[in-house]
C-alpha cells in the first residue's frame, strides 16, 4: 500500500508533528500520517510510533476538526467511533448472497472435490488452487462506493444481514477509504472475518474480571458480540480485527462487471493488501494441484496453536475465476470452495463427577471428571473447574451436558453446561468445607478464590511440596520425578524436603526397576542440583506467591539464603516488583523455627544457600540493541555454543523463549535449521536471522 519512500515521509511528518504542533494548514497531512500509521499498527501488526505518541497526534487532529467543524473529512480516524448508540439493526441485503462451505476433513475428501472440480469445468489436468486460514470469527460484508466505505452487515441468513456500519468504523483493520478507482471499480463488496488476536481476547477478560463482568467463553464469542453491541466505542475497545478474504462483487460506475482484470482469486486478495486491507499472509498459499494443497492445509492443521488468531480450519478455493464460474454455486454453498476443517477442540460430553486435588500451598482444586471424548486428537476425561466460584459461575451439575474445548495452550476447559438439557437427574454441587486428605477445616483468604488447608502436617500437602521441590521449575534435579517421590515417600524414606538429599542409594539399588546404575544417576543429579542458584532454592520451598521471577528478585539482594530471617515486610516490599503480600509471605516462612530448620539440614547435607555468580542480575544498557525483544536459537550455531549465544542475547536485552509463536520477535537461524524455522517463515511477523547478522547486530 505504502512504498518505502512513503513510508520514511509519513514517520518523518510525524516526528516533526510532535516537535511542533500541526496547523489548519496541515490537516491532509496529519491525517493522512494517521491513517498510515493506524495501517501499520492493525493490519501489518508493526507500529513505528509508541501509543503515546499516536495519541498525542490524534489529539492534535480532534483539535483541529474542533476548531474547523467544515474541515473535518469522512475518512478521519476521529470519525471511526460513532457518538450515537445504535437502538436496534435494521436488515440490508447483501449485493450477492454470502453462501456457506461444503466441509472436508482429510486428504481424501480433498480429492474427491477435486475431481468434481475437473468433471465440472471438463479440466484434464492440475488445477490451481489458494488455501487460505478459516477464520473462527463473525462473518462481515463490506461495500465501498467511490473508494468510501458506505455499508457493512453481518452474514445474516445468508441473503440478508444485520446493519453494522458504526461498529465497523470502529475497526482501525477496516480503512475508511480505499483507493479501488486505481482498477476503475465503483462499487465493490467485500467479505471478511471479524476476530480478535487470542493474547489481546486474555487481556480483555482479566480485565472483565477485574471489573467484576461475566468472562466471554472464546475469541469468537467476544468478537460476533463486539459486531453487535450497541456502543461502537465498545466495538473498539474489544480490539476487533478483520481479515478480508473475498471480493464478491465489483463494477464500474456505468455496472459492468469488472473481474475481468484479474486473473484469479490470489491476485484480488493481494490486490486488496495493497489497498491496505488486512488479508492473510504466509498462512495463505497459491497451490499447483490438489496434493500440494492437502499438504498445506495438514501443515497448518499441525501448526494452528502457533498462530495469533484462532483458525478452525483452511479454505481451498479454485484459483481461476473462469473455472469458479463454470462450477457455480448450490443454495447452500459455492461449488469452487471448501473447507478444510481441523480436528475438533470443542464436543459435548458429561460431567460424572468431581474430585478434590490438594496443592504443595493447601489449595483445593476440584477437577471434573468427564465421560471420555475425543477433542483435537486427544482423549478427555479430567478437565480442572479451578474454584468454587467458578463451578457456580457457570452453574455445573453433576450429570450435566457440558461443553468441552482444548484452547491454544491445549488445556482443557469447560466452556458451559446446557441447562435446557437437565432431566432433573443431576445434582448441585456442595463444595467441601473440610480438607479431603486430613480432615482440617478449609480456610479462603480475603481477595483469593481458593479454599486451603493450612494444616502444616497434611500428608497429601507434604507429598505436593515434595514433587515440586524436584520438579524442573524448582530445582530441576533430573530424573527425580514425581512417580520417584511418591514410592520414596511410602516408603518412608523421604519425609521432608532435607530427606531428598540424604537417600540410601544401596537401598535405591535393590529397589524393583533400579539397579546399581539406575541409583547412580539418582545420586548425580541430586549432587548437580545441589550447588544451583539460590533463587531456584527460594522458588522450591512453595512459599505461598513467591514465584520463580520473585524469587531471582529477591536472590540478587541477599549474600545467603538465611539472610531473610532479619528481613522485615517493609524492607522487602522496598525491593522493586516485591508486593506486600509475597513479603509477608517470606517474612513468615523464614520466622518459622521448622523452616529455618530444614534450611540449615539441606546446608549440612551440602545444598548451597549462598549468594553465586549466577544469582547475579545481567547488567543490560538503555540502549541495548536488543532491548525488550524476545529471541530463539535454532539450528547448528558454527561461532559459539547456544548457551553462549542465548547469554550473549541476554546482554543485548533479549529474553530468551523456547517455542516459536506469536509473541517470538527474532529467529536466529543456524545451519540445519528445522521445524522452528517453517513455523517463524508461516507467522511471517518473526524476524529471521543467520547467525552472522545477529553477531553483527549485537557487537
Amino acid at each position: 500500500m505504502y512504498t518505502k519512500a512513503q513510508q520514511q515521509q509519513f514517520f518523518e511528518l510525524s516526528k516533526n508533528f510532535l516537535k511542533s504542533e500541526a496547523t489548519a494548514l496541515d490537516y491532509e497531512s496529519l491525517k493522512n500520517a494517521l491513517i498510515f500509521h493506524e495501517w501499520k499498527y492493525y493490519v501489518e501488526s508493526q507500529p513505528l510510533l509508541s501509543d503515546f505518541e499516536y495519541d498525542q497526534l490524534y489529539k492534535q487532529l480532534e483539535t483541529l476538526e474542533a476548531a474547523n467543524p467544515k474541515m473535518m473529512a469522512p475518512d478521519s480516524p476521529t470519525q471511526r467511533v460513532s457518538s450515537d448508540l445504535t437502538a436496534d439493526f435494521k436488515s440490508v441485503d447483501h449485493l450477492i448472497p454470502m453462501l456457506s462451505l461444503a466441509n472436508s476433513y482429510n486428504a481424501e475428501d480433498l480429492e474427491d472435490f477435486d475431481r468434481q472440480i475437473r468433471k465440472l469445468t471438463l479440466t484434464e489436468g492440475d488445477i490451481t488452487y489458494t488455501v487460505e486460514p478459516k477464520y473462527d470469527g463473525g462473518s462481515i460484508a463490506l461495500i465501498y462506493e467511490n473508494d468510501m466505505l458506505v455499508r457493512a452487515a453481518t452474514r445474516g441468513n445468508g441473503a440478508q444481514g444485520d446493519d453494522i456500519t458504526p461498529n465497523a468504523r470502529a475497526i482501525s483493520a477496516i480503512p475508511l477509504k480505499a483507493n479501488f478507482s486505481k482498477y476503475g471499480i465503483y462499487k465493490v463488496e467485500l467479505r471478511g472475518e471479524a476476530i480478535i488476536e487470542k493474547n489481546n481476547f486474555g487481556k480483555i477478560n482479566d480485565k472483565r474480571e477485574q471489573q467484576g463482568l461475566q468472562l466471554f467463553a472464546n475469541p469468537r464469542n467476544a468478537a460476533t458480540g463486539g459486531l453487535r453491541t450497541k456502543d461502537s466505542s465498545e466495538t473498539r475497545n474489544r480490539g476487533l480485527e478483520a481479515f478480508i478474504f473475498q471480493m464478491g462483487y465489483a463494477v464500474d460506475a456505468d455496472g459492468n462487471d469488472m473481474f475481468s482484470q484479474f486473473s484469479g482469486h490470489f491476485e484480488i486478495i493481494n490486490m486488496l493488501g495493497d489497498l491496505g486491507f488486512k488479508i492473510p499472509k504466509a498462512e495463505k498459499k497459491k497451490c499447483s494441484n490438489i496434493q500440494e494443497a492437502s499438504e498445506f492445509c495438514a501443515y497448518w492443521q499441525e501448526q494452528r496453536d502457533t498462530y495469533p488468531y484462532e483458525i478452525d480450519g483452511m479454505v481451498v478455493k479454485v484459483d481461476d475465476l473462469a473455472l469458479q464460474a463454470k462450477c457455480g454455486s448450490t443454495q447452500h454453498h459455492p461449488r469452487w470452495a471448501i473447507a478444510y476443517k481441523f480436528k475438533a477442540k470443542q464436543a459435548t460430553t458429561t460431567l460424572e463427577d468431581i474430585e478434590y486435588q490438594i496443592g504443595k500451598i493447601g489449595s483445593i482444586t476440584p477437577v471434573a471428571k468427564l465421560k471420555p471424548v475425543q477433542l483435537a486428537g486427544v482423549t478427555v476425561s479430567s478437565v480442572s473447574l479451578h474454584n468454587e466460584e467458578f463451578i457456580s459461575g457457570k452453574d455445573l451439575r453433576i450429570g450435566d451436558t457440558i461443553l468441552v474445548e482444548r484452547a491454544g495452550d491445549v488445556i482443557p476447559y469447560i466452556v458451559k453446561s446446557f441447562p435446557e438439557l437437565r432431566s432433573g437427574s443431576e445434582q448441585e454441587v456442595v463444595f467441601p468445607t473440610a480438607c479431603p486428605s486430613c480432615n482440617s477445616t478449609l480456610i479462603k483468604q480475603e481477595g483469593e478464590a481458593a479454599w486451603r488447608c493450612v494444616n502444616p502436617s497434611c500428608t497429601a500437602q507434604i507429598l505436593q511440596k515434595l514433587i515440586f521441590h524436584v520438579s524442573k521449575d524448582a530445582m530441576n534435579i533430573d530424573g527425580f520425578g514425581k512417580s520417584y517421590v511418591e514410592r520414596f515417600y511410602e516408603l518412608g524414606w523421604i519425609k521432608d524436603l532435607s530427606d531428598i538429599y540424604n537417600l540410601d542409594y544401596d537401598a535405591i539399588a535393590q529397589l524393583d526397576g533400579f539397579g546399581a546404575k539406575s541409583a547412580k544417576k539418582v545420586k548425580d543429579a541430586i549432587e548437580h542440583s545441589k550447588q544451583n542458584p539460590i533463587y531456584r532454592l527460594l522458588h522450591s520451598l512453595s512459599i505461598h506467591h513467591l514465584g520463580k521471577k520473585a524469587s531471582k528478585i529477591i536472590a540478587e539482594h541477599i549474600n545467603h539464603v538465611l539472610d531473610l530471617r532479619q528481613w522485615s515486610a517493609e524492607q522487602l516490599t522496598g525491593i522493586k516488583d516485591i508486593g506486600p503480600v509475597v513479603a509477608e509471605n517470606v517474612v513468615a516462612y523464614f520466622a518459622e523455627d521448622y523452616n529455618i530448620e530444614q534450611l540449615e539440614k539441606l546446608e549440612s547435607y551440602g545444598v548451597n544457600l549462598s549468594q553465586t555468580e549466577a544469582d547475579q542480575p545481567v547488567q543490560v544498557a538503555d540502549d541495548a540493541p536488543l532491548l525488550g525483544k524476545t529471541i530463539l536459537f535454532t539450528g547448528t550455531l558454527e561461532q559459539m555454543s547456544r548457551k553462549e549465544a542465548q547469554a550473549l542475547a541476554v546482554t543485548a536485552g533479549a529474553k530468551n523463549i523456547s517455542a516459536v509463536s506469536g509473541n517470538l520477535n527474532i529467529l536466529v537461524a543456524g545451519a540445519k535449521a528445522g521445524s522452528k524455522l517453517k513455523k517463524a517463515q508461516a507467522i511471517g511477523t518473526v524476524e529471521i536471522m543467520t547467525e552472522a547478522e545477529f553477531l553483527e547486530l549485537v557487537s
